[in-house]
């Protein structure tokens, strides 16, 4: 069995909303003050063709977010880059990026900045959006997103997603939470992940991710 590697080497085998600025994710507090339903988020993300602000919807509440700063960007397409070309080794699921929306429960609607979907759901995806099925979802924390990220969409994320990764910029580690877990693993130096079905696990040295993002 050959091991996938990211990091030290290359992979082997209905009102209008105020936008709050100069914060990479600015999700503090909802964008109206009221309850706001699936139905209304799906109109506003309809009538957005240049896909940002980010809207999503949890508990009722409303989550603008404006467009990220590069940094973040960077994080983001460094893992896309690892997990899509674990995938194209192991073909269990496909990695997509935000913006595109995931339905994991009724009234709840989000956009991770990463996630893995099953080929099973990629199949009907192509014609039947929202994503609904996931493996696995990797947001990356911003100073503004760190309490939505950690506290309000967690639990959605627990019930139905097996694995959840928390990427801190700021400290240079991942937060592994797993579908039972009270407390997250804290992974500063091998993140692994072995998803049903793969033949090898995805593997990601973390220092040589965040020396890649940083530009180091």
């Amino acid at each position: 069995m050959v091991t996938q590697q990211c990091g030290m080497t290359d992979i082997v085998g209905g009102a209008p909303l105020p936008i709050v600025r100069g914060a990479e994710h600015n999700m503090g507090m909802p964008a109206v003050k009221r309850r706001w339903t699936a139905a209304e988020v799906r109109d506003l993300i309809a009538a957005n063709p240049l896909k940002t602000p980010r809207y999503e919807l949890v508990d009722g509440e409303l989550l603008v977010t404006p467009s990220p700063r590069p940094l973040h960007q960077i994080a983001v397409g460094e893992l896309l880059h690892c997990l899509m070309t674990y995938l194209a080794a192991n073909p269990v699921g496909y990695a997509l990026t935000s913006p595109s929306d995931v339905e994991l429960e009724p009234e709840f609607l989000s956009q991770p900045d990463v996630y893995v979907v099953p080929m099973q759901e990629l199949r009907r995806l192509r014609t039947k959006p929202p994503a609904k099925e996931l493996l696995l979802i990797a947001e990356v924390l911003s100073p503004s997103s760190m309490r939505h990220d950690r506290v309000t969409k967690r639990p959605h994320y627990q019930r139905n997603v097996p694995e959840y990764w928390i990427i801190d910029l700021d400290t240079r580690l991942i937060e592994r939470w797993q579908s039972a877990d009270q407390r997250p693993s804290l992974v500063t130096d091998v993140l692994e992940w072995h998803p049903a079905g793969a033949e090898a696990p995805f593997v990601m040295n973390i220092p040589a991710y965040f020396e890649r993002v940083f530009g180091e």
